[in-house]
């Protein structure tokens, strides 16, 4: 089941959101985690946050990877944190105008897992 939602979840594009936009509900969220691979949520200022770290052999590939998800990003307009050191790249999705997680999160995340792939 969670190969299909991750696949499902490539395949979409991403919304608009505004700060009427709904958040997802912790069913929802539980739902799509189990659908994609390793990710976590952790809370920053009481906000939750998708959050997965990548492993590279070196800061070459791992810059290459941030340039990757950076250049998906602007095709899907919705933006993460991304900590880029030696051997490892931190992607943080979370939608910024809704203070919390939407499905383009997840979207995004699974994307960002097949760029890596």
């Amino acid at each position: 089941m969670s190969n299909n939602i991750n696949k499902k979840l490539i395949g979409e594009t991403c919304e608009a959101c505004t700060s009427e936009s709904s958040p997802l509900q912790d069913d929802e969220i539980i739902k799509l985690l189990n659908g994609i691979d390793t990710w976590e949520i952790q809370y920053q200022d009481s906000v939750p946050v998708l959050i997965k770290e990548y492993k590279f052999r070196n800061f070459v590939e791992a810059l290459a990877f941030t340039n990757k998800v950076g250049e998906m990003a602007e095709t899907m307009q919705h933006h993460p944190d991304i900590t880029t050191k030696w051997g490892s790249v931190t992607l943080a999705w979370y939608t910024h105008a809704i203070g919390g997680l939407h499905r383009n999160d997840f979207r995004c995340a699974a994307r960002s897992d097949a760029l890596y792939s």
